[in-house]
């Protein structure tokens, strides 16, 4: 199986995504600075120019701080909305957080796009809705609640499993098991994960599990020292997860049953080292 997403994005001005829903190809292309070049670059201006000039922006990046030095990967996210910031502020809010591992979109019922992107410190998000700042907010948290949500509100709680075409080799009973694994899966349970890789599964095998499993609202890259690409089936609580290699050629192939794969969360540890990687850049250059 192998997702189809791209997301460009064109900085602060705007951006534009392409959801695709057959198999193909998988590109996200990255724009701005990291949080590092960017301080760097501003770091000869005087902190209380900074501070008067950018009150909004500190607030909420102060807000932020407090808030995932107390979170917790199962907790609630946090959102703070960024429409009472000037464009000055919002540039300077992307700036310091940069652009982290995560990047993605999420398919909403009305037909628009969500675009979400970690930040450069985990757990903090910036997601954006269509094309206007005012659908535009930080969250923090393990992922996104528009994510969950999405994966829950629009996908289908059962898996019908047609006549599986000649030349297969053993993709029905792996249908049987996707299905009756998410019939019983409830949150709290573990994931419960089929490694493609290592199945006798032949291409027919292959195209008809994607046939019959389908692209779900849900895309997202990982981009560190490999690639993973996650995206939810079009079959509730059922995600594909891969592994590329730097050919882009796959190197793991799986299927989950669960909730939002692990993977693509943020970690209890990673809370605490970002707001104290927080607190840092508010006091080396706000304060």
């Amino acid at each position: 199986m192998k997702a189809a997403i791209r997301v460009i994005s064109d900085g602060a001005d705007g951006a534009a995504s392409d959801l695709a829903t057959g198999a193909g190809s998988l590109d996200v292309v990255y724009s701005g600075l990291t949080s590092a070049s960017a301080l760097a670059e501003r770091a000869w201006r005087d902190s209380d120019e900074l501070a008067s000039n950018y009150p909004n922006a500190m607030a909420l990046l102060s807000n932020a701080a407090a808030a995932v030095g107390g979170q917790r990967s199962r907790a609630r996210t946090q959102l703070y909305g960024l429409a009472n910031l000037s464009d000055p502020e919002r540039k300077l809010i992307g700036e310091v957080l940069g652009e982290g591992e995560v990047a993605g979109v999420v398919a909403l019922p009305d037909g628009s796009l969500a675009q979400i992107r970690e930040s450069v410190l985990a757990g903090i998000w910036r997601v954006r809705i269509g094309g206007e700042p005012a659908h535009e907010y930080l969250e923090v948290g393990a992922i996104p609640q528009i994510v969950r949500r999405a994966a829950t509100d629009l996908t289908s709680a059962d898996l019908a499993i047609g006549a599986a075409p000649d030349g297969a080799m053993n993709v029905q009973p792996v249908l049987a098991e996707i299905r009756e694994r998410a019939r019983v899966w409830r949150f709290g349970m573990r994931a419960h994960v089929i490694n493609l890789t290592s199945l006798p599964m032949s291409v027919i095998d292959l195209t008809f599990l994607q046939q019959s499993m389908g692209n779900g609202p849900v895309q997202l890259i990982f981009r560190g020292y490999g690639t993973c690409r996650v995206q939810a089936t079009r079959i509730r609580n059922v995600w594909s997860v891969q592994f590329f290699n730097s050919t882009d050629n796959i190197i793991l192939d799986t299927l989950e049953v669960g909730s939002v794969p692990i993977v693509a969360l943020a970690a209890d540890e990673d809370f605490q080292d970002s707001a104290e990687r927080m607190q840092e850049i508010i006091k080396a250059y706000f304060t």
